[in-house]
């Protein structure tokens, strides 16, 4: 068995004979193992196999080495004409607000790569499958000219992102420049989000979500309270029960180097274990009681008839709400509830019962206790709170609503276009730096009426003309100004790149 070489038309091929005697009589087959990529290496591509290594010694086909780059094919014409803008400001803007060391501890082999498909989540909403054509048509392709964003590689690239250790280094360094720019890391929101899909893998399962099944896998986000930012992410099967992964969830936090001080929970992760590991970890929380909790129906029994006074009412956002707060004790421990009537709500539930009392056939007994609950919940923290300053607190929880919906509207989350739990991973892990960035933005934006979809919109359709040395930005309108101008930005008029083999 040897390995042959020929080449036509300047490209190098590769076939695999072996010879074999019966007697007097030798016989030769062969195979083609395709184009030769690497001889040193014995790296080969072929439309079978695609890109693998071949060992003649074994008769073994492997993957080829992560150190190996193998360069994207280049299209037969350049295009001189490119989307910039978008992808211009997006660089400025992590190097401005300090965040490529942290981007840099993503390990890969090619961090051309690694820089394309991050910008590729932010702002490319297309599937993986289209990230090279896009990147043929942006300013990516001269501001990261190594990277190889063919679906073979995407797919190594996000199974190679995915590994443990590889993300552990990056949290590690995260959360270090989280801490040194003054945000206070030990202070977290925690939810959890369905990732619906019908991909065979054991972390697909059935849930049933208020009356609604489907197949999903479960994302759990940390979040820092009050800026939002998304600080570390977890994952599990679809029918693990929420209350179950925070425990987990603050352990690993510890083992990151964050030491949780005051958490607020979603209703769904209270139960009395999970309560007690708090109280036992000196960790303060804030969180709601669901109506079926006995200790609900207790405060509320007892202190909805004296809830309406004039000491009890607070304001909220344009809002009003009688606010009671009641010193209590759960699993053991000392306690304040605040039992609370919001107003607003109680008059829209009530009007939808008068509406739906005929139809229901309800009496006028029926519609007295249908009204008795409405509008009322209550909190639960270990740390007494002003009512005044309660309920902005306890809806700083809208925060990770948003980090989840910048996840899957912004920064490619879903749908999950992976094949396994690998590849699945460094999914997850790539859209949370994508969504880190886009609220980095977000934030930026606060103050102003842009968003950062419309932001990146306008600041597409600004080209470039790539020349063979430089890229001369074309004229910059009005309204990508005044966005310039919020982040004390200027337009460059040319950048120089490495030299490239076009015309013109």
């Amino acid at each position: 068995m040897f390995i042959a070489y020929d080449t036509k038309n300047g490209t190098q091929y590769a076939k695999l004979y072996t010879t074999k005697r019966n007697g007097k009589k030798t016989t030769k087959t062969y195979q083609n193992l395709g184009k030769v990529l690497d001889k040193q290496q014995d790296i080969y591509q072929n439309n079978k196999k695609g890109i693998f290594t071949y060992d003649p010694k074994t008769n073994t086909y492997t993957n080829p080495p992560p150190q190996y780059i193998h360069p994207p094919k280049k299209p037969k014409k350049q295009t001189l004409t490119l989307d910039f803008e978008d992808t211009y400001f997006l660089n400025t803007f992590t190097k401005n607000n300090n965040l490529k060391p942290t981007l840099q501890t993503i390990q890969y082999p090619n961090p051309d790569t690694t820089n394309a498909m991050i910008t590729h989540y932010i702002l490319c909403t297309m599937a993986n499958c289209h990230a090279q054509d896009w990147y043929q048509g942006n300013y990516a392709r001269i501001l990261y000219p190594k990277a190889n964003l063919t679906s073979q590689r995407i797919s190594e690239f996000l199974t190679t992102i995915g590994e443990e250790h590889n993300q552990r280094k990056f949290f590690a360094k995260y959360i270090q420049h989280l801490e040194q720019t003054g945000i206070d890391t030990s202070n977290i929101l925690i939810d959890r989000s369905g990732l619906p899909n019908s991909i065979h893998f054991p972390l697909t399962a059935i849930r049933n979500h208020n009356g609604e099944i489907q197949n999903e896998a479960r994302l759990i986000y940390v979040a820092q309270q009050n800026t939002g930012l998304p600080t570390y992410f977890r994952y599990c099967p679809g029918n693990v029960i929420d209350a179950s992964t925070l425990i987990r969830c603050i352990a690993e936090l510890k083992e990151q180097g964050v030491n949780t001080k005051f958490s607020i929970l979603d209703a769904g992760y209270y139960t009395d274990e999970n309560i007690l590991e708090l109280f036992a970890n000196q960790i303060s929380f804030l969180t709601r009681l669901k109506e079926n909790r006995v200790l609900y129906k207790e405060l509320v029994a007892k202190y909805l008839g004296v809830l309406e006074c004039r000491e009890n009412l607070v304001e909220y956002n344009g809002c009003y709400v009688y606010l009671k707060c009641v010193p209590c004790e759960l699993v053991g421990h000392r306690v304040y509830a605040y039992v609370g009537l919001d107003v607003e709500r109680r008059s829209l539930e009530a009007q939808r019962t008068f509406r739906s009392a005929k139809d229901k056939k309800l009496d006028a007994g029926q519609v007295y206790d249908a009204m008795r609950g409405q509008g009322v919940f209550v909190l639960v923290s270990s740390r007494r709170i002003a009512p005044v300053n309660l309920l902005p607190l306890y809806y700083t929880r809208q925060q990770i609503e948003q980090v989840f919906d910048l996840g899957k509207n912004y920064a490619d989350l879903l749908p999950l276009r992976v094949a396994s739990e690998e590849t699945f991973r460094g999914h997850l892990f790539l859209s949370f730096v994508a969504t880190v960035v886009l609220k980095m933005l977000q934030n930026a934006l606060k103050l102003s009426s842009v968003s950062s979809s419309s932001l990146f919109l306008v600041l597409r359709n600004q080209k470039c003309k790539v020349y063979r040395d430089k890229v001369i930005a074309q004229e910059v309108v009005k309204k990508a100004n005044e966005y310039y101008s919020l982040f004390d930005m200027k337009c460059p008029v040319s950048i120089p790149h490495k030299q490239l083999e076009i015309c013109g």
